[in-house]
């Protein structure tokens, strides 16, 4: 990972499988978006406030409430999300980071109010998340179909990745010493995609 120069950059390192993206894509271009576009001069010299920030305009966005509307939408589902009410919004991020952060621990405030009506254990115990073990699938149930997208030939054939870097990528992940799934994943949905599309204007 290279030396972050602010903490923005070191926020998008952290949460980019391929924060270079140069080195898995040929002539790769990253367009300004919400994850490198600059905060608000108010927050300017407060880390806190600036990584809420990006949460709000980047993660949430691009990332958890992607999944869940398509997740809930493909069971005909209506999801509402109660928490990012403008309103309550504009409360947290109004509030003082050394009354909302006590002890490295966060939303002390929305943890008092979930005292007062759920059992602590439930509010302090450990996040757990819906994760899918698509590592072991692509080594397993999966590794054919991953290896016919991620094939040498192919890759150099379309001339848009670094062949190499992501053959060497995927077989450190066959091998068990790293994981890349991640890394690997959303090439493997673009590739899926491509073959796809092809097929279609091949119509």
């Amino acid at each position: 990972m290279a030396e972050a120069g602010d903490l923005s950059e070191f926020y998008r390192q952290r949460v980019s499988f391929w924060p270079n993206p140069g080195e898995a894509l040929v002539n790769a271009q990253e367009p300004p978006y919400a994850l490198t576009e600059s905060p608000p001069g108010a927050l300017h010299g407060d880390p806190i406030k600036t990584l809420m920030w990006r949460d709000l305009n980047w993660y949430l966005p691009d990332d958890i409430l992607t999944k869940v509307d398509r997740a809930a939408m493909a069971c005909s589902l209506e999801t509402r999300i109660p928490l990012l009410d403008r309103r309550i919004v504009e409360f947290a991020m109004g509030l003082p980071v050394a009354l909302n952060l006590q002890g490295g621990v966060g939303k002390q405030v929305l943890r008092q109010v979930l005292y007062r009506h759920v059992p602590q254990h439930l509010v302090d115990r450990p996040k757990q998340g819906f994760a899918v073990p698509i590592g072991a699938w692509l080594r397993g149930p999966l590794r054919d179909w991953a290896e016919s997208l991620l094939d040498e030939r192919r890759l150099r054939d379309q001339g848009l990745w670094h062949t190499n870097a992501l053959r060497w990528v995927w077989q450190e992940h066959l091998s068990g010493r790293e994981d890349y799934s991640f890394d690997l994943w959303g090439i493997l949905m673009f590739q899926a995609w491509y073959d796809h599309e092809r097929e279609q204007t091949a119509w």
